[in-house]
C-alpha cells in the first residue's frame, strides 16, 4: 500500500481543479495545515457496474456447487434462537 501524498491547505486552494481531477481519478491525499496533518481527501466508492445476464451465467457455470445440507448446518451452528426478543423492552 502506497502512502498518500500530502498537500497543504494552500496547495488545495490554489490547485483545487488539478487536485479534484486526481481525486476523481482515484488518488487520495492527506491535507496539512502549518505542517500538521488535518484530514484526508479520498475518492468516493464507485457505483457497481451492471453485469449482463450472459456474463453472470458464464461466471456461475464455473462456481462451485453449494452443498445444501452443509449450508443449512452452518446456518444452524451460527444462528441461535435463545427465545429472547431483542426488541422487547
Amino acid at each position: 500500500m502506497t502512502a498518500q501524498p500530502e498537500i497543504s491547505q494552500r496547495d488545495l486552494r490554489l490547485r483545487s481543479k488539478e487536485i479534484m481531477d486526481a481525486v476523481e481519478g482515484g488518488q487520495a491525499f492527506v491535507v496539512t495545515r502549518d505542517g500538521h496533518r488535518i484530514g484526508e481527501l479520498v475518492p468516493l466508492r464507485r457505483r457497481r457496474q451492471f453485469v449482463p445476464r450472459s456474463e453472470f451465467a458464464a461466471l456461475s457455470r464455473t462456481a462451485p456447487e453449494v452443498d445444501l445440507e452443509r449450508f443449512r448446518a452452518d446456518q444452524d451452528a451460527t444462528l441461535t434462537d435463545d427465545g429472547v426478543d431483542p426488541y422487547a423492552r
